[in-house]
């Protein structure tokens, strides 16, 4: 008997320390853009607790384990901060209550229904509309310095500690004061090119002269990669020292570069134009999961199973960090796919392997939601 003990104890210190990724089945809710929560600016209290209530019963019907709550659109809050002002997406205005607090609102009713749910964080986009106004507690109004328009978007400058920190500091007020499962960052790091091709053009000479004067001797391009992987590492220790259990993933953009795989076509190469490299992230053990966004069609130019295989891949992934697909139901919609689609990339999440545990994260809970072409019965089945 004494032995037994032994070993549930053991059992319980390993599920304390090491999470738990066995069949991690989520969504994403948006709140940029009001996308998924809540559907509008200025709704009720009552009106928005109502919508959360009916995502997450959609996400139970479906037999979801996981939401991932946008929490952190632009530098703003969807929850009580006394670091970020409230989102607009609210109420409408920046820095004005909706009255109650949603993230909290948000664990309690999901608890209730046995689903996680993880804050998700943009972390360097600090206004999806640079014409709005902002409240005087926006990060953009405390380091005004480090804020760069790019067109219509304010970006905040990786480059800058000070950023880094600010960010960081965000995600410990989180994980200290919220039941959470988990920290997510999406794949907003530098800027994406622009429509004609190519990244915008990204003013951080400041930042990149002021690390030189300092000794630094990277390249520029290297320097900006250096600065996201601080950003990720300092957020893993965060997390994981604060909060010992929780997960901290990223979503990164589905292809890492260009030849990689070989049999896939790259019209973005995520390591030399958006500065970030997962590849890296995984290696160092510094991300329990990674969700790769695959939002292409099985066998095209940008084949899903090409890509699944290419991040499982132990010679890319030698320490089989669990590798979550995010699979783009929204284009059962934007794009007319069949939910066939759907089936299949759930199929194929299943069947390739490595598979150190499995799971997928839908972009977005929307179409589950309103159960678009039947969506609900086919991840229900999964």
């Amino acid at each position: 008997m004494k032995k037994h003990k032994n070993i549930l104890s053991l059992l319980f210190l390993l599920a304390s320390v090491f999470p738990c990724f066995a069949d991690f089945q989520g969504a994403w809710i948006s709140s940029v853009y009001n996308i998924n929560f809540p559907s509008k600016e200025g709704l009720s209290m009552e009106a928005q607790k109502a919508e959360a209530v009916r995502l997450l019963d959609a996400a139970q019907a479906a037999g979801l384990n996981a939401v991932l709550l946008q929490v952190r659109p632009e530098g703003d809050a969807l929850y009580a901060s006394q670091i970020e002002p409230w989102s607009r997406y609210l109420t409408g205005t920046q820095g004005r209550s909706p009255g109650y607090d949603p993230l909290a609102f948000f664990i309690a009713q999901a608890h209730q229904r046995g689903i996680e749910v993880h804050a998700w964080l943009n972390p360097y986009r600090a206004a999806a509309s640079a014409s709005l106004p902002r409240s005087p507690m926006h990060v953009s109004k405390r380091y005004p310095q480090f804020t760069y328009q790019i067109g219509s978007v304010l970006w905040m400058d990786p480059g800058a500690p000070a950023v880094r920190s600010h960010i960081n500091s965000v995600v410990r007020d989180l994980v200290t004061r919220y039941d959470l499962s988990g920290v997510h960052l999406d794949d907003y790091f530098y800027p994406y090119p622009t429509a004609k091709g190519g990244p915008p053009r990204f003013p951080d000479e400041k930042t990149y002269a002021a690390y030189r004067s300092a000794g630094g001797a990277l390249s520029k391009a290297d320097w900006r990669r250096s600065n996201v992987n601080a950003l990720i590492r300092e957020i893993s220790q965060t997390v994981h020292s604060v909060r010992p259990g929780l997960k901290f993933g990223v979503s990164p953009f589905g292809i890492y570069t260009k030849g990689a795989p070989a049999d896939v076509k790259a019209g973005v190469d995520q390591l030399n134009e958006l500065f970030s490299d997962p590849v890296t992230w995984m290696r160092a053990g510094w991300v329990d999961y990674l969700a790769p966004q695959l939002y292409w069609k099985e066998g095209g130019p940008q084949s899903f199973s090409s890509l699944l295989r290419w991040w499982r891949n132990p010679a890319v992934n030698p320490r089989n960090v669990p590798i979550l697909p995010g699979i783009a139901v929204d284009r059962l919609s934007s794009h007319g796919w069949p939910v066939a689609e759907i089936t299949t990339q759930l199929k194929l999440e299943k069947n390739i392997t490595p598979r150190a545990h499995g799971g997928f994260l839908l972009w977005n809970i929307g179409p589950l939601s309103k159960n678009t072409k039947g969506l609900m019965a086919v991840v229900r089945q999964q």
